[in-house]
């Protein structure tokens, strides 16, 4: 990283209280306005302060209008708006830190709500732009796909997902103490670094706030960087991959749960179902939804417990709780008896060809025995070399 120096060595300070990190990449219109507004925002705070462009290759003239005001502009190689606030983080020197955009639509100005509820202990303050959280939305400043469909429904999956009380997980105006900040341990590049910060806290059980504040259109008149739809994906990927339970675990008990009963019933009765008549093809069906809903099943503790134990989920006691019943041996019991049934149903295939000395039998009755035969045997290997695995990913590594 290199660093411009700022040619106002009266505003530069040695040990600054507070670190204002902005992201920049051709913002040469705003980058002006929105260092002032930092400033007096730190003023306002009666705190001593830094501000830090954390500049993303930028090819216009952003870096000397920063610097000539007195910021301290980084040059961050590596792209993406998380690493330009991941490199601006580390380059700081404050105690807390406060991070916003440099295209002027989050006014700096308002820090000293930040900084007020920093000090009142939390370790996380996040703005609100939504109406909802008492923000404000000022005409023409967000893209009417991004106010009413992107922004409340991915904060609506992150408070669903992760029992979040954060009401816009995606604005880009807050503040954290370095502590917390390390606490979290980001990894992500791009945009959805800022839902990363989130989810990890919440995670993580930090102490967090939030503060309305106004959002209005920015002052560039270029297109923003921002990509709606790819950016929103990613956000999603990025909470999906974070919650084995939704991911995994509530499709794969919606699916085997409905395949199981529904196969289960055809078996017993498969052609007397009210009107509608049922053959060997909807069972194939049904036992498909079961083996896809116990594979997602086990996908679900697969993943869950190798995010615990790389750290990136925090450790759950039920998980604890569940080695401690379902130990390898029960495991491996219990999927004996699966393939037991399944090949009890197929012995009995077999007697039925048998009594027909090996010719023709009627073929729906021969798969109604044969299918779910076949499905639970394959059930009990699939539950069989699960257990194994899953015994080896909940080896405790000795201290």
């Amino acid at each position: 990283m290199k660093e411009i120096k700022c040619k106002s060595t009266d505003l530069k300070v040695d040990k600054p209280k507070i670190s204002v990190i902005i992201p920049c990449l051709n913002e040469e219109e705003t980058i002006g306005e929105v260092v002032r507004k930092a400033f007096y925002g730190i003023q306002k705070s009666k705190m001593i302060g830094e501000v830090i462009v954390a500049d993303n290759g930028s090819t216009d003239r952003s870096k000397t209008i920063a610097a000539s005001l007195g910021a301290r502009v980084i040059s961050i190689k590596n792209k993406g708006y998380g690493s330009a606030i991941r490199g601006g983080i580390k380059s700081s020197k404050g105690e807390f830190i406060v991070m916003g955009d440099a295209d002027d639509s989050y006014d700096f100005r308002q820090i000293p709500h930040f900084t007020a509820k920093i000090k009142e202990g939390y370790e996380l303050v996040m703005g609100c732009r939504l109406p909802s959280g008492g923000g404000k939305i000022m005409p023409r400043a967000m893209p009417w796909k991004n106010r009413w469909i992107g922004n409340p429904a991915l904060s609506f999956l992150g408070r669903m997902f992760f029992k979040s009380n954060v009401k816009d997980f995606h604005c880009g105006l807050r503040a954290f103490t370095r502590k917390a900040f390390d606490k979290l341990k980001t990894q992500t590049t791009g945009m959805e670094f800022a839902s990363e910060i989130v989810i990890k806290a919440t995670l993580k059980n930090l102490k967090i706030s939030q503060v309305p504040i106004t959002y209005k259109k920015d002052g560039r008149s270029r297109p923003p960087h921002l990509r709606p739809w790819r950016d929103g994906w990613r956000h999603l990927r990025f909470m999906l991959l974070y919650s084995p339970r939704w991911l995994f675990l509530i499709p794969g008990i919606f699916f085997g749960a409905l395949g199981s009963f529904a196969s289960i019933i055809l078996y017993v009765n498969m052609n007397k179902i009210g009107n509608p008549q049922f053959s060997a093809g909807t069972l194939v069906a049904t036992c498909m939804f079961t083996l896809v809903g116990f594979q997602l099943v086990s996908f679900a503790f697969y993943s869950k417990i190798y995010a615990m134990k790389r750290g990136l989920l925090p450790w759950d006691k039920k998980i604890e709780a569940f080695f401690k019943i379902a130990t390898l041996e029960r495991g491996i019991t219990l999927s004996g008896i699966i393939c037991l049934l399944g090949g009890t149903l197929l012995a009995l295939a077999f007697l039925n060809w048998m009594q027909s000395k090996f010719g023709p039998i009627p073929w729906q009755e021969n798969l109604r025995q044969v299918i779910p035969a076949c499905t639970l045997i394959l059930l009990g290997v699939q539950a069989f070399f699960s257990c194994f695995f899953l015994s080896m990913l909940g080896i405790q590594n000795e201290k």
